[in-house]
């Protein structure tokens, strides 16, 4: 008999040589079979990764494997995204450059991701700080500009002032850098930017389709592009600097219970009023050091600064209300400015009870009794439906009815010789702003000429690559400073010119690496190829990137094909957010964290210091952190259980969206796991058919069971992976191993008959097969035992005889007056006479009758038995 115990320091080594040696998971864009596409989220080379980043490269695994076992043709790349603020910092902090930390990083990560057996074609590997990738990235930044879909404008950004560069709103927490902490700046600069609002219409629309993303990732996707219908109405202003004002609204129904009007901190007039008022000017300061994004300016505290200037009402000449400037409006949304109804806007009506404004109730909820008078005294703003009060010629008419009647006696009146009302389409969506003042990114191919102004770089002059004589012993950008190389002749009109100086957001590098992953091995995108290819079949990744590298993603796609370079516009059909790996944390008595293999657990619940009695603290599971050092690295796991175990412990117990705690006893149970399937598969060849054998004639009870439970498991855990719910094919693995631990010991009574042998047999073949996904070098150690001719990575998945699936008994739960007393197992063709008959005769039902004769039996077919005394 073979060996009984599975050895994966020595096996999973062996196996991943073979696959890499005979190129087994490369892909050929020429292949004839179906085409699948399966990707993970690339990750960032920062220097080692632990166990709880690859969960989602094992999940995709498993899909990969599991689809070219069912005849696909299977792209499985991995990439990195090289490039960002890190590596440069890392070149300030340790004293080298930013290219050499990143491909040290990438080396060592690479080998790391290879521990865990994945089934990549590494062929395909790219890069986004490699120049043949970025040079591609810079032709399509000019296809985007020639399109008319890049342009540069001076904008107010956010500024760290430490890490030197522009911030996103997302990136601003609590008026600090999300990175270096620093208070951070608001200072206008000339940015670049991707005309993404070009594109929220169909952005927004096409979220319907995607019907295989989250419907939690496609309403934060809806809610982020923010479309609004609402009306834009100018007021009269008492300031003649300043003569009118534009706002947007969605709610100009509720214009008869305005109290005052209020503009962003970086509004012109916001400038203007605070031009000699030093204390406004001051407020406007703090406004700007305050929250950027809309979450965070929907939960600060509402301030506002009274400008002294006035407002004319548009529906009651001679009604002035106050301008404040105030600091939860964002200049980019709308006009920057807003008119405040406190009685029917939350926001609005915790401002107007801070400043003492009037507050009026204009809407009447449906079914709600009238008001005595307009005054509204809540502390809850009214922001549903119902109809007007209060409101002149709309009373009476509901919200919907009130807003067309505002729009259209607005759009007849004039203010300084145009309609006082324009009808509008908001988006919340901005345009994305991609320049970064930093080295370490893709360069921005124009050079700026004062004679031509921005000119792209040609085509046949790119790549603009990176100088690598470049000096990081000063704050800012050393691009500013390379002289020889900021310094060129403009290609328009051979006149003296500089480069572009900043480079792009890293964004821009992940919003098309499927596409370049697509196409092959050379550096350019090759339409046909990627037309093939996209969409991505299966993404997989954080939802943490359900905003921002999605949405880029989606536009991204949509410049190309409108730039006529591929001819898709949708990058992923299917979207999986997985959950995180967490685990506990550990700190010592002088509250410094630990590494898990730092911490003994005694057998009374303590923990020490592992050789010592010095008492550890154990914090709650979190997410795996190099910062708190809760992590676990693949070579302890691989060097201790192997990497199979690994892999199947992550895919069990937690749906794959959900959280999942590592833990030791997890982990020693996946390994007794993995050691009790491949004694089982031994013992299923000591006992079984020979390979080949001939099928019997016919089959017993006993074989007909086992080859049944087979055939089951290969095309329920089927359909589990199809839906991506591993933790369930797990389950049933584990449920089919006790089957089949049954059939062993019985087996084991005596010598089997041909039928039983048979059925061991292909029980066996079945359960290696159907495992092949999760615990691919188990598998392929099984197989050999097996006699299999080939990898078991290259074979088909098991092909299940339907006739098997049909069960040959249901079970049907009894009850009598309405609650359940038993349960009957009965032939599923069974007449309702026997099976009325079966319940009578029945043990359970007899006892609970009580002598008692039925008035009726009710059955249900193949549902339930009802039994009424």
């Amino acid at each position: 008999m073979a060996t009984e115990r599975y050895n994966p320091r020595e096996t999973e080594p062996r196996w991943q040589r073979v696959w890499a040696d005979r190129e087994i998971f490369r892909t050929r864009n020429d292949d004839p079979r179906p085409k699948y596409y399966v990707l993970e989220m690339f990750p960032y080379p920062s220097g080692r990764i632990h166990i709880g980043h690859g969960r989602n490269y094992v999940m995709g695994d498993v899909v990969a494997r599991f689809k070219r076992m069912k005849g696909f043709n299977v792209l499985h790349p991995m990439g990195w995204d090289a490039f960002g603020l890190p590596a440069e910092n890392a070149a300030i902090e340790r004293g080298i450059h930013p290219k050499t930390w990143t491909y040290e990083n990438i080396a060592a990560m690479k080998e790391q991701l290879k521990l865990l057996g994945l089934s990549l074609d590494w062929n395909r590997e790219v890069a986004t700080c490699d120049p043949d990738y970025y040079a591609e990235q810079q032709r399509l930044f000019v296809d985007l500009f020639e399109k008319g879909l890049v342009y540069r404008r001076e904008s107010e950004v956010n500024w760290d002032p430490v890490d030197n560069t522009v911030l996103a709103n997302e990136q601003v927490i609590d008026g600090r850098g999300w990175r270096s902490g620093a208070v951070v700046e608001r200072k206008k600069l000339a940015q670049w930017f991707f005309r993404i609002t070009h594109f929220a219409d169909d952005l927004l629309s096409a979220l319907d389709e995607l019907d295989r993303w989250p419907d939690k990732v496609r309403l934060m996707q809806r809610n982020w592009i923010g479309r609004s219908e609402g009306l834009e109405v100018r007021f009269r202003l008492s300031s003649p600097d300043f003569p009118s004002l534009k706002v947007y609204t969605t709610r100009p129904d509720t214009l008869y219970g305005a109290s005052f009007l209020a503009v962003a901190a970086d509004h012109p007039l916001a400038r203007l009023a605070s031009a000699g008022n030093a204390e406004l000017g001051a407020f406007i300061e703090e406004c700007k050091r305050g929250g950027t994004s809309a979450e965070e300016i929907e939960t600060m505290e509402k301030k506002g600064f009274d400008t002294g200037i006035k407002a004319e009402h548009p529906l009651v000449p001679g009604w002035f209300l106050p301008v404040y400037v105030a600091n939860f409006i964002l200049l980019d949304y709308g006009t920057g400015a807003i008119f405040g109804c406190p009685a029917h806007d939350q926001r609005d009506l915790d401002f107007a009870r801070k400043y003492g404004l009037p507050v009026k109730q204009v809407v009447l909820p449906d079914g709600a009794a009238m008001p005595g008078d307009a005054a509204f005294e809540g502390d809850v703003a009214l922001d549903g439906d119902g109809r007007l009060i209060h409101s002149d010629f709309l009373d009476g008419l509901t919200v919907a009815e009130a807003k067309d009647a505002v729009a259209a006696r607005l759009e007849s009146q004039t203010l300084d010789g145009a309609p006082q009302g324009e009808r509008k389409v908001n988006f919340r969506l901005r345009d994305w702003g991609i320049s970064r003042q930093r080295y370490w990114g893709c360069p921005i191919p124009v050079i700026h000429c004062q004679s031509c102004g921005p000119v792209p770089v040609p085509q046949a002059e790119l790549p603009v690559l990176l100088p690598d004589d470049v000096s990081f012993d000063r704050p800012g950008n050393p691009l500013d400073r390379h002289t020889a190389w900021r310094s060129v002749a403009c290609p328009r009109c051979g006149g003296p010119a500089r480069r572009e100086t900043d480079t792009m957001d890293t964004f821009v590098d992940s919003s098309w690496y499927f596409a370049r992953f697509a196409s092959g091995p050379d550096g350019a995108l090759d339409r046909a190829a990627v037309d093939h290819w996209l969409p991505v079949d299966q993404y997989i990744g954080g939802i943490e990137h359900a905003i921002l590298h999605l949405l880029y993603a989606r536009f991204f796609t949509r410049a190309l094909e409108s730039c006529g370079r591929i001819s898709v516009k949708e990058p992923f059909a299917g979207l999986f957010t997985q959950g995180m790996i967490v685990h506990e944390t550990y700190k010592d008595v002088n509250g410094k964290w630990l590494f898990p293999e730092e911490v003994e657990k005694r057998a009374d619940g303590s923990a020490v210091r592992r050789g010592t009695d010095e008492p550890v603290t154990v914090g709650p599971p979190e997410k795996m952190s190099k910062s708190k050092r809760n992590v676990v690295p693949p070579e302890v796991v691989a060097d201790t259980y192997g990497v199979d175990c690994a892999r199947w412990f992550m895919l069990s117990d937690t749906p794959p969206e959900r959280d999942s705690e590592w833990t030791e006893a997890g982990i020693e149970g996946a390994w007794r796991f993995a050691q009790r399937l491949f004694r089982q598969i031994n013992e299923a060849i000591e006992l079984g058919a020979p390979a080949g054998a001939a099928l019997p004639e016919r089959f017993g009870p006993e074989s007909t069971a086992l080859r049944r439970a087979a055939h089951r498991l290969a095309a329920d855990v089927e359909a589990d992976i199809e839906r991506l719910r591993f933790n369930v094919a797990v389950a049933r693995v584990h449920a089919f191993a006790n089957a089949f631990g049954e059939a062993l010991a019985a087996a084991r009574s005596g010598t089997p008959a041909a039928d039983l042998a048979f059925a061991l047999r292909e029980a066996a073949e079945f359960l290696v097969a159907v495992v092949a996904p999760m615990v691919p070098h188990l598998a392929e150690e099984c197989g050999v035992l097996l006699g299999r001719d080939g990898l078991v990575a290259e074979a088909a998945w098991p092909i299940v005889d339907p006739a098997l699936l049909v069960a040959d008994e249901i079970v049907l739960p009894v009850q009598i007056n309405g609650k359940k007393r038993a349960e009957l197992t009965i032939a599923a063709g069974a007449s309702q006479a026997e099976i009325e008959a079966a319940t009578l005769a029945d043990e359970t039902v007899l006892r609970a009758l009580e002598g008692r004769l039925p008035k009726k039996i009710i059955v249900v077919p193949k549902r339930i038995v009802n039994v009424v005394v």
